[in-house]
């Protein structure tokens, strides 16, 4: 049973955020998204979403290389040609082929999807999945003052998030975080997320953080630096998690050697797709790492593809999977995603393919662009 897509659809709607959000590296108040519409040659029809942000602060790619991308190099690769299976399509898009990994697991997290709705089984089943519900954590942005963000991290405890996590930065950080533990008391369950913000400069700032019994500490220093990471964690005994640092297999394998981090966050577009984050997700088993998976503020249909990988059994830790409401007025897809009291989203393992449906009307009145790309 090959995969052979006939046709894709690039869609860039713009999705306003319901309150801007902010990390070291900029402020975001309108998500600029761009989905995919599969087509296999037996008519089967899927949606996919690149998660490219909308400059290259978090990675190299953005929408608009994405676009180009998946255009003239991806798209060419894989229409119309038959693949056994969607790990068979990662690997031609790997061949003599560097980089531009959120582009590439657009198509192959997609050809994910179409293989389990000819299987008709969920996402989750066809990826070896075990749990029907999994942990949500809250991703809280730079607040102007620490008693704003006391505020919106009591209102996440209260709401039943399972992990807080804070972003922070060098003047926005110590005090917001020591602030927020003395509010929330010892057993809330607080991280921080630095996205690269700090330099080794800054060890005696970091070694501050270590009094607050932080589950980890994200990707502190430079996204692609492994040696002063691993020289950090030497001198923390709160686990450092890298996010940006890792892009692939390999990248996860020398951390490990290193002794980079402890915790690796899993983010499937970041790696260039599921074949990757499964083989990572199976070395952290092997390894004894511990793995989450994080959030670029997708739709609701980015959001599915999370959700089937976060239920794999070694996702121990609370991933950013907030419920729809959290950021959008309306997400684009129904039943839209929510989180119960106990912080718990509910996998949804009985229903084919990406277990949402998508409303294409929404999307229509969202499209700023589109094309339409066959062979």
């Amino acid at each position: 049973m090959s995969i052979s897509i006939e046709r894709i659809k690039l869609c860039e709607i713009r999705l306003p955020l319901k309150e801007p959000f902010q990390i070291s590296s900029g402020i975001a108040t309108v998500r600029r998204i761009l989905l995919l519409q599969l087509t296999d040659a037996e008519g089967i029809s899927v949606w996919s979403e690149c998660v490219a942000g909308e400059h290259p602060n978090y990675s190299p790619e953005t929408i608009d290389t994405a676009w180009l991308a998946i255009r003239d190099w991806i798209a060419p690769r894989v229409l119309d040609r038959p693949f056994a299976t969607p790990s068979e399509l990662h690997h031609e898009l790997q061949r003599d082929f560097r980089g531009h990994n959120m582009a590439k697991a657009a198509i192959e997290m997609g050809s994910w999807a179409i293989a389990a709705e000819r299987q008709g089984k969920s996402l989750s089943l066809l990826l070896a999945g075990t749990r029907d519900r999994i942990g949500t954590g809250i991703s809280i942005g730079i607040q102007e003052d620490p008693a704003t963000l006391v505020a919106k991290a009591s209102q996440a405890l209260a709401a039943g998030y399972r992990k807080i996590k804070l972003k922070v930065k060098p003047g926005a950080d110590v005090d917001y975080v020591a602030a927020v533990r003395a509010e929330l008391g010892d057993a809330a369950p607080i991280m921080v997320d630095a996205n690269n913000a700090y330099g080794l400069d800054d060890l005696d700032r970091l070694k501050q953080l270590d009094e607050f019994d932080l589950i980890m500490i994200e990707q502190p220093l430079a996204w692609d630096d492994l040696v002063r990471h691993a020289t950090l964690q030497q001198q923390l005994k709160t686990p450092i998690c890298l996010d940006e640092s890792i892009t692939s297999l390999e990248r996860a394998e020398d951390m490990i050697t290193l002794g980079a981090g402890r915790i690796i966050n899993i983010k499937p577009a970041r790696v260039g797709g599921f074949t990757q984050s499964l083989a990572i997700h199976h070395l952290c088993v092997a390894k004894d790492i511990r793995t989450w998976c994080g959030g670029m503020l997708e739709s609701g249909v980015g959001r599915s593809y999370n959700v089937a990988l976060a239920s794999l059994p070694n996702f121990t830790l609370p991933g950013d999977l907030s419920p729809s409401s959290r950021y959008w007025e309306r997400d684009i897809v129904s039943p839209e995603w929510t989180m119960d009291g106990t912080g718990m989203v509910t996998v949804p393992r009985d229903e084919p393919g990406i277990g949402v449906k998508v409303d294409v009307d929404r999307i229509d009145d969202l499209t700023h662009r589109s094309q339409t790309i066959s062979s």
